[in-house]
């Protein structure tokens, strides 16, 4: 699963201006609203929800938020690159610059599971997490996260 499948154009903000992990939240759901037509609220309910069981920041400054929705059709991601690094409780404890948010259909299973998988390799690879965080333009930043690198499976 290509993350061009997951991310469109407008749902990516390049440059976030936060204090503090909910403020994230509440920022990239209401982006994520904007585009599924589903409520704000209910998405950041979903998302706040999951970080309750432990912190989506996977360490070296990315966090990957997500959650199951039940009136959703599509997978659908948005990306955000703050302006200052939030605590975000990560597992390495530094502080989060990148955060990708996935949403899924309720019963999205195995689609939902490659997604993660998908955008967690996408954020191993350093050269373009170095890019991510010197760019920024919002069609550099969709452009970087959507090429296909190559010898990468889709």
């Amino acid at each position: 699963m290509a993350l061009a499948e997951l991310l469109q154009d407008d749902a990516i903000i390049p440059a976030l201006r936060v204090n503090n992990k909910k403020q994230v939240l509440q920022e990239i759901a209401a982006r994520a609203a904007k585009l599924t037509g589903l409520p704000e609220r209910e998405i950041f309910d979903v998302v706040l929800q999951r970080e309750r069981l432990g912190s989506t920041g996977v360490g070296n400054g990315i966090a990957i938020p997500h959650g199951k929705l039940s009136h959703l059709k599509n997978i659908a991601g948005v990306f955000a690159r703050l302006e200052t690094p939030v605590d975000f409780e990560a597992l390495d404890d530094q502080p989060v610059d990148l955060v990708f948010l996935l949403l899924a259909p309720e019963g999205a299973g195995a689609d939902h599971l490659k997604a993660l998988s998908r955008i967690a390799r996408v954020f191993r690879d350093a050269d373009l997490v170095a890019k991510l965080r010197s760019t920024e333009s919002s069609s550099a930043l969709y452009a970087c996260l959507t090429q296909e690198p190559a010898g990468m499976p889709a």
